[in-house]
């Protein structure tokens, strides 16, 4: 393990061990009082969050893009305070920190018994929906969750979302999927967070006028097994309670190809995610490249191009 692998590891390590400790009021100031250092430092997480903000609110200057990525560093850093605090959580606190709009799009998928599955963007904390599920509801689910470096912090946030209540799969390998299926045919609930696809078999979506790449797997999930797809957004106010809205099911198409199905459903998806961004785009956490012009100018569609000149 190198040097930089080990001190990432130390430094998440103590964020579980050490903040889930402190008082509610202190980790919150702790949270913000980092979040304003990282902003005004103005490193390359903080410009990419401001260049993608730009996207979502184009008619921005740049004293409203700065404030925004200034709220974001916050809505950020109060993400990563209260996932380092969850273990330490009553239920009673974990039951009491979410309330959702329009639930029974969730529920009535599972009493069907086919399956749902529930695809958010990165808003807010997707951590604490989970374990609102989980222990404030008694609904189960499984997720899957990315190869991290080192392998002891990939460790350590598959241990602590199993403590949620999550059942957690390796993104790599190759056999999630099969298990997704199995778990979903069985009428049961999984959870992904899908807006951002690196991978060669992302599906290109049109994401606030410009082409990006965002995940199949939901999709051919729901076509695969016949699962209801839940596109799920969240935000936060000026409360400790987070918010959240369940959209209405992702329709199959009548007609089409299975690769044209997947391309209309995964749209529909990015359609609800820009719906929920636009409203609260300050609690969108995409401090990466995302669009498929920052990733590789060459490779930008020409139209999209012609179309954001």
């Amino acid at each position: 393990m190198s040097a930089r692998d080990r001190l990432t590891d130390a430094l998440y390590g103590a964020g579980w061990s050490t903040v889930r400790k402190l008082p509610e009021p202190v980790a919150v100031r702790l949270g913000r009082g980092i979040a304003d250092l990282a902003w005004k430092r103005r490193g390359p997480g903080v410009r990419r969050l401001e260049s993608n903000y730009a996207r979502v609110v184009p008619d921005a200057g740049p004293e409203r893009l700065a404030a925004l990525s200034r709220t974001g560093m916050r809505s950020y850093l109060r993400y990563w305070m209260e996932s380092f605090r969850l273990p330490a959580w009553s239920e009673e606190r974990i039951r009491a920190g979410v309330t959702v709009k329009d639930l029974h799009h969730l529920t009535d998928g599972l009493d069907a018994g086919k399956g749902v599955v529930l695809a958010l963007p990165h808003l807010a904390n997707w951590d604490l929906a989970g374990a609102w599920l989980t222990t404030g509801l008694g609904i189960p689910f499984t997720t899957v969750a990315e190869r991290l470096r080192p392998e002891t912090l990939y460790d350590r946030f598959v241990a602590y979302r199993e403590g949620l209540g999550m059942e957690v799969l390796p993104h790599s390998g190759g056999s999630a999927f099969g298990t997704l299926a199995r778990r979903l045919r069985d009428g049961g609930l999984v959870c992904l967070v899908a807006d951002r696809d690196l991978s060669a078999s992302g599906t290109e979506v049109d994401f606030f006028g410009e082409t990006a790449r965002m995940p199949a797997g939901p999709a051919l999930l729901a076509l695969h097994t016949g699962a209801r797809l839940l596109p799920a957004t969240l935000w936060y106010d000026d409360s400790p309670v987070m918010r959240g809205r369940v959209h209405p099911p992702v329709e199959v198409p009548e007609s089409g190809t299975r690769a044209e199905k997947t391309s209309a459903m995964t749209q529909a998806l990015a359609d609800a995610f820009a719906t929920g961004i636009a409203d609260h785009p300050e609690d969108w956490h995409m401090l990466q490249r995302l669009w498929l012009k920052d990733l590789d100018p060459a490779k930008a569609p020409a139209d999209r191009e012609r179309g954001a000149s």
